[in-house]
């Protein structure tokens, strides 16, 4: 996986305020931890921030982060976005070594048709779309591939099914659904003209105007 080099700069004022101003100048508050070291509250620029996390590597890339002139190998841990406009507000990146396993969420994309349950009328249904590993950060995979060409309705694709690199490992329950094929909704028939009317009768209380349905108590 290729590593992608971001310079930090140190000495930020922390709250609100000071945060909302490093956002105007188009930089970024983070804050960098891990690896026994003290957390050190930084700035990144926003648009080179913005090309490390559009790789295909995504929120899982390796990110060479230079503070004042020290190289930490990180990844970003966490993504703080504005809930509206989808800005990123905050960063938590995390020191890694290159020699330890690190646990992270990998994307899974699911490739090729299942044919036998659409011509069946039936439907696709991915219950997982990441998948927590466990590798050296060189090892991390971008995506997992999930072929789905052979499922069958009433059949799943599990944990134990999706081939890990090698390197990787996962701790999820190997008999976990990953995708399943179901059978197609059932629409049910209307009823017949004059069938629900006669099946459903006012009552008594309904008929005579009184407060069934709590209405008409008051007063």
């Amino acid at each position: 996986m290729a590593e992608i080099k971001l310079h930090a700069t140190t000495g930020r004022a922390l709250g609100n305020g000071p945060s909302r101003r490093i956002r105007a100048e188009g930089k970024v508050p983070a804050v960098v931890y891990g690896l026994d070291a003290d957390p050190v509250a930084i700035t990144v620029d926003w648009r080179p921030l913005r090309a490390a996390l559009t790789t295909e590597a995504g929120l899982n890339v390796l990110v060479d982060l230079e503070i004042d002139g020290k190289v930490d190998l990180t990844i970003v841990k966490e993504l703080q976005r504005h809930p509206i406009r989808g800005d990123v507000l905050h960063v938590d990146f995390l020191r890694v070594s290159a020699d330890a396993a690190i646990t992270v969420e990998v994307p899974i994309v699911l490739e090729g048709e299942a044919k036998e349950v659409t011509n069946e009328g039936g439907t696709v249904d991915q219950v997982l779309f990441t998948l927590s590993v466990n590798a050296k950060p060189a090892d991390i995979p971008n995506e997992l591939t999930v072929d789905i060409s052979g499922l069958t309705i009433g059949e799943a694709i599990r944990v134990s099914d999706v081939t890990l690199p090698a390197g990787v490992t996962t701790d999820v329950d190997p008999d976990e659904h990953v995708v399943s094929g179901l059978h197609g909704v059932v629409e049910e028939e209307a009823p017949a003209e004059g069938e629900e009317g006669e099946a459903e009768a006012p009552s008594e209380a309904g008929a005579d105007g009184g407060d069934a349905d709590g209405e008409g108590s008051e007063g």
